[in-house]
């Protein structure tokens, strides 16, 4: 895990608004203490109490893959869930079990 993402990680944890070079958390502080992840500017993810949602902001690049398997290993099930790409083509695997991706992913 990158520095970046580490951090990324701990501000999550805390609810805690945090920016650092591309990479930003807001914390809304709603009823459900939902928390929304920027990637250069783009919504990459979405976490509350209740589930983890996760959006490609329009780039499905390695750092965008990065961020988001970083995210769902740390509060979903790193082993049984992911995102990967074979043959230039993104897929998400819940539970073990894989789908093409669409752009946005909901983990409950």
């Amino acid at each position: 895990m990158r520095k970046i993402e580490s951090q990324m990680i701990a501000a999550l944890h805390a609810n805690k608004n945090w920016s650092n070079s591309n990479t930003q958390v807001v914390f809304e502080g709603d009823e459900k203490n939902t928390s929304t992840v920027y990637l250069h500017g783009n919504k990459i993810a979405e976490l509350d109490e209740d589930s983890l949602t996760v959006f490609d902001g329009g780039w499905e690049s390695n750092t965008t893959k990065s961020r988001l398997n970083v995210l769902i290993n740390e509060f979903c099930n790193g082993l049984t869930d992911g995102i990967f790409q074979k043959a230039y083509v993104w897929y998400v695997r819940d539970n073990n079990v894989t789908t093409t991706w669409t752009g946005s992913y909901r983990f409950a």
